[in-house]
C-alpha cells in the first residue's frame, strides 16, 4: 500500500481537478447537467482511481488503478478538446488544462514503468 498523499501524480491529478472546476465553471448554464457534468466526474475519476489503487493489496492491482485512471485523462482531454470545438470555452482558456491533462499522461506512465521495475 501506498501513501496517497506522498504520490506526485495523485496530487497533480487533485490540481488538475481543481483547474477543470474553475475552468467549466464559464460553460453555458444549459450544459450544467450534460457535458458540465461529464468532465467533473471525468476529473475527479483520475484522483478517485489513483487514490483506490493505492489503498489496493499488490502492485498489480494498484497499476489497473492506474490504467484506469489514464483512461479517464483520456476521456477528459477529450471533452475538453469539445469544449473548444463547440466554441463553449476559449481555446486560451482550455488549453492549460490540456496541458495538465497531457503531464498526468505522461506521469502516469512513468509511475507505471517504476512499479514494473520495482517487481
Amino acid at each position: 500500500m501506498h501513501k496517497v498523499e506522498d504520490i506526485k501524480i495523485w496530487k497533480k491529478s487533485i490540481e488538475l481537478a481543481k483547474a477543470v472546476y474553475l475552468l467549466i465553471s464559464d460553460l453555458p448554464s444549459d450544459e450544467k447537467y450534460g457535458l458540465s457534468s461529464q468532465i467533473k466526474r471525468s476529473s475527479i475519476s483520475i484522483s478517485s482511481n489513483i487514490a483506490g489503487g493505492a489503498g489496493r493489496n499488490s502492485q498489480k492491482e494498484f497499476k489497473h488503478f492506474l490504467s484506469i485512471a489514464n483512461g479517464s485523462v483520456y476521456e477528459l482531454q477529450t471533452q475538453l478538446i469539445l469544449i473548444i470545438e463547440l466554441n463553449l470555452i476559449t481555446k486560451e482558456k482550455v488549453q492549460p488544462v490540456i496541458d495538465l491533462c497531457i503531464e498526468i499522461q505522461k506521469m502516469n506512465y512513468s509511475f507505471q514503468q517504476k512499479l514494473n521495475s520495482q517487481y
